[in-house]
């Protein structure tokens, strides 16, 4: 269960940060990696590299700039704050894994604390 709801948390930050552009730059978005990437919305979870080579194969360096809306929306939905050295590269597929590893574990740590 903490797993779908990481999934539903990560699926509305893309949404919200591809809405950022517009409802039908969105769209159109989601069109072309389903139609040349074969990625389907629901699926981005659990391909986070083939979303991010998608992204970076459509918008080219700008996609980094998606990847770090994307996560400013996740950490946010999380509860945590986007912390990153500006000076390393940004691999957004790592950030993910970070987020949900941490989402998890204070997901068990707070169902450890209820059945106290």
């Amino acid at each position: 269960m903490p797993r779908k709801a990481f999934e539903k948390l990560l699926l509305e930050a893309v949404d919200e940060a591809l809405a950022s552009l517009g409802d039908s730059a969105k769209q159109s978005i989601y069109f072309h990696l389903e139609n040349k990437f074969e990625i389907e919305r629901n699926e981005i979870p659990r391909r986070v590299e083939d979303f991010a080579e998608g992204l970076e194969e459509i918008f080219g360096v700008g996609a980094q700039f998606l990847e770090i809306l994307i996560m400013k929306e996740l950490y946010e939905r999380i509860g945590h704050p986007v912390n990153w050295d500006k000076n390393k590269e940004l691999i957004f597929a790592e950030y993910v894994v970070a987020a949900k590893r941490s989402f998890l574990r204070r997901r068990k740590g707070s169902q450890a604390s209820l059945q106290k």
